[in-house]
């Protein structure tokens, strides 16, 4: 089987994007890939299973809380 979740992100998204840059990347059972649109940052995971997809997911919605914490650190 083959998995693709795709998240959209508004509000400061070139700050987000430069946040998970580090993070796009490719392996042999998943990618994550980002886009920058008028709605919004869409990040978009491509995995070949499912416990692929899982990790993915996982490390980039402990990105995303860590971006939104620090900037209410920030404000």
């Amino acid at each position: 089987m083959k998995y693709l979740a795709e998240i959209t992100v508004s509000g400061d998204i070139e700050k987000l994007y430069n946040c998970l840059l580090p993070e796009m990347h490719e392996t042999e059972r998943s990618s994550l890939l980002m886009e920058k649109a008028d709605s919004g940052l869409k990040i978009k995971v491509h995995a070949k299973d499912a416990v692929a997809l899982r990790a993915m997911l996982n490390s980039t919605a402990q990105m995303l809380s860590i971006f939104e914490t620090t900037g209410k650190i920030n404000d």
